[in-house]
Protein backbone atom coordinates (compact mmCIF):
# COMPACT_ATOMS: atom_id res chain seq x y z
CA UNK A 1 0.00 0.00 0.00
CA UNK A 2 1.31 3.69 -0.48
CA UNK A 3 3.04 4.59 2.13
CA UNK A 4 0.79 6.88 4.69
CA UNK A 5 2.35 6.42 7.76
CA UNK A 6 5.71 8.19 7.68
CA UNK A 7 9.03 6.93 9.60
CA UNK A 8 12.09 9.31 10.76
CA UNK A 9 14.70 9.88 8.47
CA UNK A 10 17.33 7.13 9.01
CA UNK A 11 20.43 8.43 10.27
CA UNK A 12 22.97 8.99 8.25
CA UNK A 13 25.95 8.31 10.56
CA UNK A 14 24.61 5.55 11.56
CA UNK A 15 24.09 3.56 7.89
CA UNK A 16 27.84 5.03 6.97
CA UNK A 17 28.83 2.77 10.01
CA UNK A 18 26.64 -0.47 9.34
CA UNK A 19 29.76 -2.88 8.78
CA UNK A 20 31.90 -1.54 12.09
CA UNK A 21 28.56 -1.56 14.07
CA UNK A 22 27.90 -5.03 12.90
CA UNK A 23 31.52 -5.91 14.14
CA UNK A 24 30.85 -4.70 17.50
CA UNK A 25 28.03 -6.60 18.43
CA UNK A 26 29.41 -9.61 17.06
CA UNK A 27 32.01 -9.13 19.88
CA UNK A 28 29.57 -8.65 22.44
CA UNK A 29 27.27 -11.48 21.20
CA UNK A 30 27.53 -15.02 20.25
CA UNK A 31 27.32 -15.74 16.73
CA UNK A 32 23.81 -17.42 16.99
CA UNK A 33 22.54 -14.35 19.00
CA UNK A 34 23.01 -11.94 16.25
CA UNK A 35 21.33 -11.58 12.30
CA UNK A 36 22.60 -9.34 10.12
CA UNK A 37 22.48 -10.83 6.30
CA UNK A 38 19.58 -9.73 3.92
CA UNK A 39 17.86 -12.21 3.74
CA UNK A 40 18.26 -13.37 7.63
CA UNK A 41 16.64 -9.97 7.97
CA UNK A 42 13.16 -10.07 6.61
CA UNK A 43 11.53 -11.57 8.76
CA UNK A 44 11.87 -8.72 11.34
CA UNK A 45 11.16 -6.20 8.86
CA UNK A 46 7.61 -5.82 10.30
CA UNK A 47 5.17 -7.19 12.77
CA UNK A 48 1.68 -7.68 12.69
CA UNK A 49 0.73 -4.68 11.39
CA UNK A 50 1.69 -6.13 7.71
CA UNK A 51 1.14 -3.05 5.73
CA UNK A 52 4.58 -1.34 6.41
CA UNK A 53 7.83 -2.49 6.53
CA UNK A 54 11.45 -1.63 6.86
CA UNK A 55 14.76 -3.74 6.81
CA UNK A 56 16.40 -2.91 10.11
CA UNK A 57 20.32 -2.48 10.41
CA UNK A 58 20.73 -5.59 12.29
CA UNK A 59 19.10 -8.06 15.02
CA UNK A 60 20.18 -9.04 18.46
CA UNK A 61 18.74 -11.52 20.13
CA UNK A 62 20.29 -11.41 23.82
CA UNK A 63 20.16 -14.60 25.98
CA UNK A 64 20.37 -12.80 29.12
CA UNK A 65 19.76 -9.70 30.82
CA UNK A 66 23.61 -8.59 30.88
CA UNK A 67 23.49 -9.03 27.16
CA UNK A 68 20.58 -6.98 26.94
CA UNK A 69 22.30 -4.38 28.83
CA UNK A 70 25.81 -4.70 26.99
CA UNK A 71 23.67 -4.03 23.44
CA UNK A 72 22.18 -0.95 25.23
CA UNK A 73 25.50 0.52 26.77
CA UNK A 74 27.08 0.15 23.24
CA UNK A 75 24.25 1.59 21.03
CA UNK A 76 23.21 4.33 23.95
CA UNK A 77 27.28 5.41 22.85
CA UNK A 78 26.85 5.66 19.54
CA UNK A 79 23.59 6.86 19.25
CA UNK A 80 21.82 3.78 17.30
CA UNK A 81 18.61 3.25 17.65
CA UNK A 82 16.94 0.59 19.48
CA UNK A 83 13.25 -1.04 18.40
CA UNK A 84 12.47 -4.01 21.12
CA UNK A 85 10.43 -7.19 19.99
CA UNK A 86 8.60 -9.71 21.13
CA UNK A 87 7.03 -12.02 19.06
CA UNK A 88 6.01 -9.63 16.41
CA UNK A 89 2.57 -10.26 17.16
CA UNK A 90 1.97 -6.20 17.78
CA UNK A 91 -0.99 -4.55 15.44
CA UNK A 92 -0.28 -1.49 15.66
CA UNK A 93 3.59 -1.84 14.35
CA UNK A 94 5.04 -1.33 17.47
CA UNK A 95 7.63 -3.58 16.70
CA UNK A 96 8.50 -2.62 13.27
CA UNK A 97 11.92 -1.32 12.93
CA UNK A 98 14.07 1.46 10.63
CA UNK A 99 16.88 0.85 8.50
CA UNK A 100 18.99 2.57 10.87
CA UNK A 101 17.71 0.90 14.10
CA UNK A 102 18.85 -2.71 15.84
CA UNK A 103 16.45 -4.80 16.80
CA UNK A 104 17.07 -6.20 20.30
CA UNK A 105 14.58 -9.31 20.05
CA UNK A 106 13.80 -11.10 23.56
CA UNK A 107 12.83 -14.55 22.05
CA UNK A 108 16.12 -16.39 23.17
CA UNK A 109 14.92 -15.37 27.20
CA UNK A 110 12.27 -18.25 27.07
CA UNK A 111 12.84 -19.48 30.97
CA UNK A 112 10.55 -19.39 33.86
CA UNK A 113 12.72 -18.22 36.95
CA UNK A 114 10.62 -19.07 39.90
CA UNK A 115 6.84 -19.88 40.51
CA UNK A 116 6.18 -19.15 44.25
CA UNK A 117 2.64 -20.55 44.92
CA UNK A 118 3.08 -19.72 48.54
CA UNK A 119 3.09 -15.96 47.08
CA UNK A 120 0.77 -16.79 44.14
CA UNK A 121 3.39 -14.81 41.84
CA UNK A 122 6.04 -16.36 39.09
CA UNK A 123 9.14 -14.72 37.43
CA UNK A 124 9.33 -15.13 34.01
CA UNK A 125 12.07 -14.16 31.44
CA UNK A 126 10.55 -11.31 29.23
CA UNK A 127 10.48 -14.09 26.02
CA UNK A 128 8.21 -16.34 27.82
CA UNK A 129 4.59 -16.70 25.72
CA UNK A 130 1.92 -15.86 27.78
CA UNK A 131 -0.12 -18.85 27.98
CA UNK A 132 3.12 -20.87 28.49
CA UNK A 133 2.53 -19.45 32.62
CA UNK A 134 -1.00 -20.51 32.56
CA UNK A 135 0.19 -23.83 31.71
CA UNK A 136 3.06 -23.77 34.06
CA UNK A 137 1.06 -23.64 37.23
CA UNK A 138 -2.52 -25.05 35.70
CA UNK A 139 -1.90 -28.64 37.80
CA UNK A 140 -1.77 -26.64 40.72
CA UNK A 141 -5.20 -24.91 40.70
CA UNK A 142 -3.55 -21.51 38.93
CA UNK A 143 -3.48 -19.22 36.12
CA UNK A 144 -2.66 -15.88 34.99
CA UNK A 145 -5.09 -13.97 33.97
CA UNK A 146 -4.69 -11.78 30.78
CA UNK A 147 -5.33 -13.86 27.80
CA UNK A 148 -5.09 -11.62 25.08
CA UNK A 149 -6.10 -14.04 21.62
CA UNK A 150 -2.52 -14.10 20.47
CA UNK A 151 -1.62 -15.79 24.04
CA UNK A 152 -0.42 -18.70 22.46
CA UNK A 153 2.58 -16.72 20.81
CA UNK A 154 2.47 -13.15 22.56
CA UNK A 155 5.26 -12.98 25.12
CA UNK A 156 5.05 -11.04 28.31
CA UNK A 157 7.78 -8.51 27.62
CA UNK A 158 5.28 -7.13 24.63
CA UNK A 159 2.22 -7.67 27.13
CA UNK A 160 3.87 -5.27 29.39
CA UNK A 161 4.76 -2.84 26.91
CA UNK A 162 1.37 -2.96 25.36
CA UNK A 163 -0.61 -3.14 28.64
CA UNK A 164 -2.58 -6.05 27.00
CA UNK A 165 -5.82 -7.35 27.78
CA UNK A 166 -7.92 -10.58 26.57
CA UNK A 167 -11.45 -11.48 26.90
CA UNK A 168 -11.44 -12.00 30.74
CA UNK A 169 -10.11 -8.68 31.64
CA UNK A 170 -13.58 -7.17 32.55
CA UNK A 171 -13.19 -9.27 35.83
CA UNK A 172 -9.45 -9.44 36.00
CA UNK A 173 -7.70 -6.10 34.98
CA UNK A 174 -5.22 -6.11 31.90
CA UNK A 175 -1.78 -6.54 32.28
CA UNK A 176 -1.29 -3.63 34.66
CA UNK A 177 -3.61 -5.11 37.23
CA UNK A 178 -1.47 -8.60 36.79
CA UNK A 179 2.13 -7.15 37.09
CA UNK A 180 3.98 -7.09 40.29
CA UNK A 181 7.52 -6.15 39.15
CA UNK A 182 9.91 -6.01 36.21
CA UNK A 183 13.70 -5.78 35.52
CA UNK A 184 14.61 -2.89 33.11
CA UNK A 185 17.17 -2.58 31.42
CA UNK A 186 17.56 1.70 31.01
CA UNK A 187 18.90 2.90 27.46
CA UNK A 188 22.63 3.63 29.00
CA UNK A 189 22.84 -0.05 30.20
CA UNK A 190 22.09 0.50 33.81
CA UNK A 191 19.58 -2.09 35.23
CA UNK A 192 17.07 -1.46 37.63
CA UNK A 193 14.45 -3.40 39.56
CA UNK A 194 10.42 -2.16 39.59
CA UNK A 195 8.19 -3.56 42.39
CA UNK A 196 8.46 -7.21 43.35
CA UNK A 197 6.61 -9.86 44.99
CA UNK A 198 4.93 -7.60 47.32
CA UNK A 199 1.72 -6.36 46.67
CA UNK A 200 2.33 -2.59 47.15
CA UNK A 201 5.98 -1.25 46.44
CA UNK A 202 7.21 1.71 48.13
CA UNK A 203 7.89 5.22 46.50
CA UNK A 204 6.89 6.63 43.31
CA UNK A 205 4.77 3.75 40.67
CA UNK A 206 7.14 3.72 37.91
CA UNK A 207 6.24 0.31 37.42
CA UNK A 208 2.94 1.22 36.34
CA UNK A 209 4.65 3.96 34.01
CA UNK A 210 6.34 1.19 32.47
CA UNK A 211 3.78 -0.73 31.52
CA UNK A 212 2.23 0.66 28.39
CA UNK A 213 5.05 2.40 27.75
CA UNK A 214 5.80 0.65 24.29
CA UNK A 215 9.37 0.09 24.65
CA UNK A 216 10.31 3.80 24.91
CA UNK A 217 11.46 3.77 28.58
CA UNK A 218 13.65 0.42 28.35
CA UNK A 219 13.55 -2.91 28.03
CA UNK A 220 12.26 -5.39 30.36
CA UNK A 221 14.16 -8.60 30.58
CA UNK A 222 12.24 -10.02 33.17
CA UNK A 223 8.63 -9.84 34.97
CA UNK A 224 7.00 -11.16 38.25
CA UNK A 225 3.30 -11.71 37.65
CA UNK A 226 0.26 -12.17 39.88
CA UNK A 227 -0.98 -15.60 39.74
CA UNK A 228 -4.68 -16.61 40.31
CA UNK A 229 -6.70 -19.31 41.92
CA UNK A 230 -8.71 -21.31 39.17
CA UNK A 231 -12.59 -21.04 39.84
CA UNK A 232 -14.95 -23.39 41.26
CA UNK A 233 -16.39 -23.34 37.90
CA UNK A 234 -16.78 -21.86 34.92
CA UNK A 235 -19.57 -21.64 31.97
CA UNK A 236 -19.76 -19.88 29.05
CA UNK A 237 -23.55 -19.08 27.42
CA UNK A 238 -24.39 -17.59 23.80
CA UNK A 239 -26.71 -15.11 23.88
CA UNK A 240 -28.27 -13.93 19.81
CA UNK A 241 -29.71 -10.97 18.98
CA UNK A 242 -31.54 -9.39 15.83
CA UNK A 243 -28.96 -6.27 15.71
CA UNK A 244 -26.25 -5.15 17.10
CA UNK A 245 -27.46 -2.47 18.48
CA UNK A 246 -30.14 -4.94 21.01
CA UNK A 247 -26.67 -6.53 21.89
CA UNK A 248 -24.80 -3.31 22.71
CA UNK A 249 -27.55 -1.73 24.92
CA UNK A 250 -27.71 -5.41 27.11
CA UNK A 251 -24.12 -5.25 27.55
CA UNK A 252 -24.49 -2.31 28.72
CA UNK A 253 -27.28 -2.48 30.91
CA UNK A 254 -25.56 -5.87 32.37
CA UNK A 255 -22.59 -4.05 33.42
CA UNK A 256 -25.22 -0.69 35.15
CA UNK A 257 -27.17 -3.62 37.51
CA UNK A 258 -23.53 -4.51 39.16
CA UNK A 259 -23.35 -7.95 37.05
CA UNK A 260 -19.04 -7.97 36.39
CA UNK A 261 -18.94 -11.73 34.21
CA UNK A 262 -15.67 -12.72 34.03
CA UNK A 263 -16.16 -12.11 30.63
CA UNK A 264 -18.57 -10.39 27.65
CA UNK A 265 -17.44 -11.08 24.21
CA UNK A 266 -19.29 -9.28 21.17
CA UNK A 267 -19.46 -10.72 17.22
CA UNK A 268 -21.40 -9.57 14.49
CA UNK A 269 -23.16 -11.84 12.28
CA UNK A 270 -19.98 -11.37 9.27
CA UNK A 271 -17.59 -12.05 12.38
CA UNK A 272 -20.31 -14.74 13.30
CA UNK A 273 -20.03 -16.77 9.81
CA UNK A 274 -16.38 -16.06 9.65
CA UNK A 275 -15.32 -17.79 13.06
CA UNK A 276 -18.11 -20.37 12.59
CA UNK A 277 -17.03 -21.51 9.49
CA UNK A 278 -13.69 -22.12 11.05
CA UNK A 279 -14.25 -23.33 14.39
CA UNK A 280 -17.87 -25.19 13.88
CA UNK A 281 -18.36 -24.39 17.60
CA UNK A 282 -22.02 -24.26 17.21
CA UNK A 283 -22.66 -20.49 16.74
CA UNK A 284 -26.18 -19.40 15.70
CA UNK A 285 -26.16 -18.23 12.38
CA UNK A 286 -29.63 -16.90 12.25
CA UNK A 287 -29.20 -14.31 14.28
CA UNK A 288 -27.37 -10.40 13.61
CA UNK A 289 -25.25 -10.23 16.62
CA UNK A 290 -24.02 -12.91 19.21
CA UNK A 291 -22.82 -12.55 23.07
CA UNK A 292 -20.57 -14.82 24.76
CA UNK A 293 -21.09 -14.02 28.52
CA UNK A 294 -19.24 -16.42 30.58
CA UNK A 295 -19.47 -16.80 34.70
CA UNK A 296 -17.64 -18.75 37.12
CA UNK A 297 -17.98 -19.83 40.53
CA UNK A 298 -20.04 -22.25 42.43
CA UNK A 299 -22.88 -23.76 40.72
CA UNK A 300 -25.37 -22.36 42.76
CA UNK A 301 -23.60 -18.59 41.93
CA UNK A 302 -23.34 -18.92 38.62
CA UNK A 303 -27.17 -19.65 38.37
CA UNK A 304 -27.80 -16.62 40.20
CA UNK A 305 -25.78 -14.54 38.02
CA UNK A 306 -27.45 -16.00 34.63
CA UNK A 307 -30.80 -15.89 35.53
CA UNK A 308 -30.24 -12.26 36.06
CA UNK A 309 -28.27 -11.48 33.10
CA UNK A 310 -31.18 -13.97 31.19
CA UNK A 311 -33.56 -11.89 32.89
CA UNK A 312 -31.75 -8.38 30.91
CA UNK A 313 -31.04 -9.74 27.68
CA UNK A 314 -35.16 -10.40 27.17
CA UNK A 315 -35.28 -6.68 27.85
CA UNK A 316 -33.20 -6.24 24.71
CA UNK A 317 -35.61 -9.14 22.42
CA UNK A 318 -33.08 -11.83 23.15
CA UNK A 319 -33.36 -14.75 20.47
CA UNK A 320 -31.00 -17.15 21.29
CA UNK A 321 -29.87 -17.98 24.43
CA UNK A 322 -27.37 -21.23 24.54
CA UNK A 323 -25.31 -22.37 27.52
CA UNK A 324 -22.76 -24.64 26.70
CA UNK A 325 -23.14 -28.41 28.10
CA UNK A 326 -19.59 -29.66 28.23
CA UNK A 327 -15.89 -28.73 28.84
CA UNK A 328 -15.73 -29.69 25.40
CA UNK A 329 -18.63 -27.35 23.66
CA UNK A 330 -17.31 -24.49 26.08
CA UNK A 331 -13.56 -24.84 24.75
CA UNK A 332 -15.42 -24.86 21.55
CA UNK A 333 -16.99 -21.57 22.07
CA UNK A 334 -13.51 -19.59 23.17
CA UNK A 335 -11.97 -21.48 20.05
CA UNK A 336 -14.03 -20.05 18.02
CA UNK A 337 -13.67 -16.53 19.97
CA UNK A 338 -10.21 -16.60 19.88
CA UNK A 339 -9.74 -17.60 16.22
CA UNK A 340 -11.47 -14.34 15.31
CA UNK A 341 -8.27 -12.62 13.68
CA UNK A 342 -6.86 -15.94 12.02
CA UNK A 343 -10.27 -17.24 10.36
CA UNK A 344 -10.88 -13.51 9.35
CA UNK A 345 -7.42 -13.52 7.39
CA UNK A 346 -8.37 -16.49 5.37
CA UNK A 347 -11.30 -15.01 3.75
CA UNK A 348 -9.36 -11.37 2.85
CA UNK A 349 -7.03 -9.13 4.09
CA UNK A 350 -8.06 -6.48 7.21
CA UNK A 351 -6.70 -3.98 9.05
CA UNK A 352 -7.74 -4.58 13.10
CA UNK A 353 -8.84 -1.43 15.19
CA UNK A 354 -8.49 -1.31 18.89
CA UNK A 355 -11.09 1.54 19.98
CA UNK A 356 -12.60 2.08 23.29
CA UNK A 357 -15.59 3.45 24.48
CA UNK A 358 -17.82 4.16 27.24
CA UNK A 359 -20.52 1.44 27.48
CA UNK A 360 -23.56 3.92 27.24
CA UNK A 361 -22.32 4.84 23.85
CA UNK A 362 -21.36 1.49 22.30
CA UNK A 363 -25.33 0.75 20.21
CA UNK A 364 -24.11 4.19 18.50
CA UNK A 365 -20.53 3.47 17.72
CA UNK A 366 -21.53 0.47 16.38
CA UNK A 367 -24.01 2.08 14.63
CA UNK A 368 -21.57 5.12 13.53
CA UNK A 369 -18.82 2.03 12.21
CA UNK A 370 -21.02 0.42 9.89
CA UNK A 371 -22.08 3.92 8.18
CA UNK A 372 -18.46 4.43 8.25
CA UNK A 373 -17.21 0.95 6.50
CA UNK A 374 -19.85 1.16 4.04
CA UNK A 375 -18.98 4.83 3.00
CA UNK A 376 -15.95 3.60 1.88
CA UNK A 377 -17.51 0.71 0.14
CA UNK A 378 -15.65 -1.71 2.11
CA UNK A 379 -17.08 -4.51 4.35
CA UNK A 380 -16.23 -4.30 8.05
CA UNK A 381 -16.57 -7.66 10.75
CA UNK A 382 -17.09 -6.59 14.30
CA UNK A 383 -15.80 -8.82 17.80
CA UNK A 384 -14.46 -7.29 21.07
CA UNK A 385 -14.21 -7.06 24.53
CA UNK A 386 -17.73 -5.26 25.04
CA UNK A 387 -17.79 -6.04 28.64
CA UNK A 388 -14.93 -2.85 28.96
CA UNK A 389 -16.20 -1.24 25.35
CA UNK A 390 -12.50 -2.31 24.03
CA UNK A 391 -13.88 -2.52 20.39
CA UNK A 392 -11.88 -4.40 17.79
CA UNK A 393 -13.57 -4.00 14.01
CA UNK A 394 -12.12 -5.82 11.44
CA UNK A 395 -12.18 -3.56 8.30
CA UNK A 396 -12.11 -5.95 5.22
CA UNK A 397 -9.77 -4.93 2.15
CA UNK A 398 -7.34 -6.11 -0.75
CA UNK A 399 -3.96 -5.44 -0.13
CA UNK A 400 -2.95 -5.60 -3.53
CA UNK A 401 -5.10 -2.52 -4.24
CA UNK A 402 -3.39 0.46 -3.55
CA UNK A 403 -6.59 2.58 -3.38
CA UNK A 404 -8.39 0.02 -1.60
CA UNK A 405 -6.27 -0.20 1.23
CA UNK A 406 -5.63 3.75 1.66
CA UNK A 407 -9.64 3.30 1.87
CA UNK A 408 -9.25 1.40 4.78
CA UNK A 409 -6.91 3.20 6.30
CA UNK A 410 -8.90 6.01 6.20
CA UNK A 411 -11.73 4.29 7.45
CA UNK A 412 -9.86 3.00 10.69
CA UNK A 413 -8.91 6.76 11.29
CA UNK A 414 -12.74 7.65 11.07
CA UNK A 415 -13.67 5.25 13.30
CA UNK A 416 -10.81 6.13 16.27
CA UNK A 417 -11.69 9.46 15.89
CA UNK A 418 -15.13 8.29 16.79
CA UNK A 419 -14.05 6.20 19.79
CA UNK A 420 -12.68 9.10 21.15
CA UNK A 421 -15.50 11.90 20.43
CA UNK A 422 -17.80 9.33 21.76
CA UNK A 423 -15.77 9.98 25.01
CA UNK A 424 -13.72 6.84 24.38
CA UNK A 425 -9.94 6.24 23.88
CA UNK A 426 -7.28 5.56 20.70
CA UNK A 427 -6.10 2.31 22.20
CA UNK A 428 -7.92 -0.15 24.44
CA UNK A 429 -4.60 -2.94 24.54
CA UNK A 430 -2.93 -2.77 20.92
CA UNK A 431 -0.99 0.27 21.65
CA UNK A 432 -0.11 3.31 19.46
CA UNK A 433 2.25 2.41 17.66
CA UNK A 434 2.48 4.29 13.94
CA UNK A 435 -0.55 2.96 13.27
CA UNK A 436 -2.45 5.94 16.24
CA UNK A 437 0.47 8.37 16.23
CA UNK A 438 -0.66 10.59 14.35
CA UNK A 439 -3.88 10.70 16.18
CA UNK A 440 -2.58 11.00 19.38
CA UNK A 441 -3.63 15.63 18.38
CA UNK A 442 -6.65 14.58 18.20
CA UNK A 443 -7.11 12.70 21.64
CA UNK A 444 -4.48 15.24 23.75
CA UNK A 445 -3.71 18.68 23.37
CA UNK A 446 -0.23 20.09 22.74
CA UNK A 447 0.57 20.80 26.40
CA UNK A 448 -0.85 17.07 27.23
CA UNK A 449 1.52 15.60 24.58
CA UNK A 450 4.56 17.75 26.07
CA UNK A 451 4.45 16.42 29.43
CA UNK A 452 4.08 13.21 28.09
CA UNK A 453 7.16 13.69 25.68
CA UNK A 454 8.87 15.10 29.06
CA UNK A 455 8.83 11.78 30.80
CA UNK A 456 9.87 9.98 27.75
CA UNK A 457 12.51 11.89 27.42
CA UNK A 458 13.77 11.86 31.20
CA UNK A 459 14.44 8.29 30.26
CA UNK A 460 15.65 8.22 26.85
CA UNK A 461 17.41 11.78 25.97
CA UNK A 462 18.46 11.13 22.90
CA UNK A 463 15.01 9.18 21.75
CA UNK A 464 17.02 6.49 20.32
CA UNK A 465 14.25 3.79 22.02
CA UNK A 466 11.55 2.94 19.56
CA UNK A 467 12.05 6.29 18.09
CA UNK A 468 9.20 6.50 15.08
CA UNK A 469 6.27 5.10 17.59
CA UNK A 470 3.46 6.96 19.57
CA UNK A 471 4.46 10.57 19.07
CA UNK A 472 3.51 13.06 16.10
CA UNK A 473 7.21 13.31 14.69
CA UNK A 474 7.00 16.93 14.91
CA UNK A 475 7.30 19.02 17.69
CA UNK A 476 8.68 16.39 19.78
CA UNK A 477 10.01 17.51 22.67
CA UNK A 478 13.59 15.89 23.24
CA UNK A 479 14.28 16.69 26.99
Amino acid sequence: MAEAISFLAPRADVLARRREIVADLADLLPPECLVHEPRELMPFETDAFISYRRMPLAVALPRSTAEVAAVMKYCHRYGIPIVPRGAGTSLSGGAIPQEDAVVLGLSKMNRILDIDLANRTATVQAGVTNLHISESVSADGFFYAPDPSSQLACTIGGNVGMNSGGAHCLKYGVTTNNLLGVKLVLTDGTVIDLGGKALDAAGYDLLGLVCGSEGQLGIVTEATVRLIAKPEGARPVLFGFDTSEQAGACVADVIAAGIIPVAIEFMDKPAIEICEAFAHAGYPLDVGALLIIEVEGSEAEMDDMLKSIVEIARTHSVKTVRECQSATEAALIWKGRKSAFGATGRIADYICMDGTVPLSQLSYVLKKTSEIVDGYGLRVANVFHAGDGNMHPLILFNANDPEDAAKAEAAGNDILRLCVDAGGCLTGEHGVGIEKRDLMRHQYSEVDLAQMMSVRAAFDPAWILNPSKVFPLDGRNAG
